[in-house]
């Protein structure tokens, strides 16, 4: 709408409204913004995704033209023992970098909020939130070779630490033992995993009301009725996201096996994510290693929907509460 002002006879303004025909919605607006990033999550995830898919339903080599087969990749792949003990071992993975990170991540961002950060200052509590965060940053092919160094078997620094404290007994082929290089590589993996959740509880903690805490703390609650009571119900919503992110994270993690083990020994710690990889490239069975890629795909969408549909509904239950 438009508003004109006019000078009439005998000094008298006169105000004159004119009503756009079509006036601009704010929604459409915001699908000129929208259309940049559906443009590339189309043509790098949907596209992709579809062809790796259409490929699936083929046996192909990589070269030539594909032969259509149907579901026989999938068939072969519900019978494949060596799929089942990959995706196995991703379950382990999940426990390495969502569970137990998720725990500590918790417990550490409490004690560096409600103790250190009281005691020692704000700078200690950054200073310490940084150096469990570092792990992040570093890219993961730098920090599988340091700890590829740390596990060796000779000379490693976690066997020469062993035999200087009288542990000698204790040393191990870290990574090329069988029945521990799962756990070997999971225990790296918590250590990487750890600074990403201890970072979003700690942010999620300035929200909470402090009253609530000097409250409890009148009251006679220690610190761990505080937090059982008080952070894990306030921040709920960040632990819904940190599974969420680092379960999704989990099943398709694959630097770091490939860096520390190579799936091996004898596919001790293969995953699904290394075990499409070598199919496609060290097998060159293109179609089968993209049915393991579809499959994979799949799971990880259906454990997204699920934990965005749960967490929607803790949402709505709380608003409810509140209301």
């Amino acid at each position: 709408m438009t508003v004109t002002v006019e000078r009439g006879g005998g000094g008298r303004v006169v105000e004159k409204r004119h009503h756009a025909k079509n006036p601009p919605r704010p929604r459409d607006s915001y699908a000129l913004f929208l259309l940049p990033g559906a443009l590339a999550f189309t043509a790098v995830i949907v596209v992709p995704f579809l062809m790796n898919t259409g490929v699936s339903f083929t046996d192909w080599q990589g070269v030539g033209s594909p032969e259509w087969s149907g579901l026989a990749n999938y068939r072969e792949l519900m019978d494949d023992s060596e799929f089942w003990a990959s995706f196995r071992h991703s379950l382990f993975m999940v426990l390495a970098m969502a569970a137990v990170p998720t725990a500590l991540g918790l417990v550490l961002a409490a004690a560096l909020f409600d103790f250190v950060g009281k005691h020692f200052g704000s700078t200690t509590a950054s200073i310490l939130r940084a150096c469990f965060y570092l792990p992040q940053v570093l890219p993961i092919a730098v920090a599988g070779i340091v700890w590829s160094w740390i596990l060796a078997p000779d000379n490693g620094s976690l066997n020469e630490l062993l035999k200087a404290i009288g542990l000698g007994s204790w040393q191990q082929d870290w990574l090329g033992d069988p029945d521990i290089a799962l756990y070997s590589v999971m225990g790296v993996m918590v250590w990487v995993q750890i600074g990403f959740p201890l970072v979003i509880f700690m942010a999620g903690l300035q929200r909470v009301d402090p009253q609530l805490y000097e409250a409890a703390e009148l009251d006679g609650a220690g610190w761990w009725r505080r937090f059982w009571h008080i952070t894990l119900q306030q921040i709920r919503p960040e632990i819904y996201v940190v599974l969420l992110w680092c379960t999704i994270a989990a099943l398709k993690v694959f630097g770091a096996v490939y860096v520390l083990t190579k799936g091996g020994p004898g596919g001790a710690t293969n995953v699904p994510s290394y075990f499409s990889f070598t199919t496609f490239f060290e097998k060159t069975q293109v179609g089968y290693g993209a049915a393991i890629s579809t499959v994979l795909t799949v799971i990880i969408l259906a454990l997204a929907l699920i934990g965005l549909r749960l967490q929607t509904r803790a949402e709505d239950a709380e608003e409810g509460i509140r209301t």
